[in-house]
């Protein structure tokens, strides 16, 4: 059976919630800091890398420096999109 034909009409009329344990994100904010700092000391753009890396899931946009590659990569790539988006939410007082 196919991913979309085990779904019902209830199913996608329905919102599925996902929650995320706070010590988690403390976890994922640590590994943020250290890639960005990381992909700064090297001369590249953090942002973009990290975009990259996030869109694709090729390890090879973030530096070896520091062990940023190697701890980038324990994080679920969902996991550092909800704590971008969390802080962005924060920083702009939506929340």
């Amino acid at each position: 059976m196919d991913d979309v034909s085990r779904y019902t009409d209830q199913d996608l009329g329905n919102t599925q919630y996902f929650k995320v344990e706070s010590e988690q994100e403390s976890g994922v904010k640590k590994v943020l800091s250290v890639v960005y700092e990381a992909l700064s000391k090297k001369g590249y753009d953090p942002v973009n890398q990290i975009v990259g890396y996030i869109m694709s899931g090729d390890p090879t946009y973030i530096t070896n420096y520091m062990g940023a590659r190697s701890l980038i990569m324990k994080v679920e790539r969902d996991e550092l999109v909800e704590e971008i988006l969390e802080a962005y939410i924060r920083n702009n007082k939506w929340k």
